[in-house]
C-alpha cells in the first residue's frame, strides 16, 4: 500500500465531501419520502452509488413511475461513466481484473475529475490515490445518506441542501477549464443539458455529455 498516495488522496478529496454531506442527506431525506425503509436506502445506495440516479429514481418511484422507466432513467444518467471509463482506464491498464472491478465500482463524477487531475499535474500511484479520493467520498456518501433516512422529514426546506448539489459539480468543473476546448466542451455540454430538462428520461443530461464531449474534441482538432 502505497500510503502517500492514499493520504494525499483523502486529503483532495475531504473539500469535496463538504459538498457530498448534504447532498448525502437529500438522498436519504428522498429516500423517506419515497417510502424507503432504512434497509431499503441503504441497499439502492450501496448497490448504485451515484447521487443523480439515485435522486432521479426516487423522484419516479415517490410518483408511481412504472420499473421499466425508472431502471431506463438511472441507465440514461449514468451512461456517462462509460465516457468516465474509457479516459481513466489507461491509468489502471497495469492492474488484475479484481483491483479493476473494485476501482470501476467507486467510479462517481468527483473521484474521476479529481483523479484525472491529479495524474496529470503529479507522480502519484495511480492506484492508491484513487482510493483514498474514492473510498472517502463512497464512506461519506454511505454514512450521510443513512443520517438523512434517520433525519427523514424533520431536515428543514429552509436549509436548502439541494443547491449543493449543482455547487458539487461546479466546483469540480471549473478548475478543469484550462483551455478554450475545455471551456466550449462545458459550455455546449450545459445549454443541451438546460435545453432538455424536460426530456423523458432525462436524456438531456446524457444528450449534453455527448455534445460536450463532441465540441471539445472537435475544438482540440481544429486548434492543432
Amino acid at each position: 500500500m502505497d500510503r502517500t498516495a492514499f493520504g494525499s488522496g483523502v486529503r483532495d478529496a475531504l473539500p469535496v465531501i463538504v459538498g457530498i454531506v448534504p447532498f448525502g442527506l437529500v438522498a436519504g431525506v428522498a429516500a423517506v419520502d419515497a417510502g424507503f425503509s432504512l434497509p431499503q436506502a441503504v441497499g439502492l445506495s450501496v448497490f448504485v452509488f451515484a447521487g443523480a440516479a439515485q435522486l432521479a429514481t426516487l423522484s419516479l418511484v415517490e410518483r408511481g413511475a412504472p420499473f421499466v422507466a425508472v431502471v431506463a432513467t438511472a441507465l440514461a444518467i449514468n451512461l456517462r461513466m462509460g465516457l468516465y471509463s474509457a479516459t481513466i482506464a489507461p491509468h489502471f491498464r497495469k492492474y488484475e481484473t479484481r483491483w479493476r472491478a473494485l476501482l470501476s465500482y467507486l467510479l462517481i463524477d468527483e473521484a474521476f475529475a479529481l483523479a484525472l487531475t491529479a495524474y496529470r499535474e503529479r507522480d502519484v500511484d495511480p492506484r492508491w490515490y484513487y482510493l483514498g479520493a474514492a473510498g472517502a467520498l463512497w464512506a461519506t456518501w454511505q454514512v450521510t445518506t443513512v443520517l438523512g433516512v434517520l433525519l427523514g422529514t424533520g431536515v428543514p426546506d429552509a436549509w436548502g441542501l439541494e443547491f449543493a448539489v449543482p455547487l458539487v459539480f461546479l466546483g469540480l468543473l471549473v478548475p478543469a477549464i484550462r483551455s478554450a476546448p475545455h471551456l466550449l466542451a462545458a459550455v455546449a455540454a450545459a445549454a443541451v443539458a438546460v435545453y432538455g430538462a424536460g426530456w423523458p428520461f432525462n436524456l438531456g443530461l446524457l444528450v449534453g455529455t455527448a455534445v460536450g464531449v463532441l465540441t471539445g474534441l472537435l475544438a482540440g482538432a481544429v486548434r492543432r
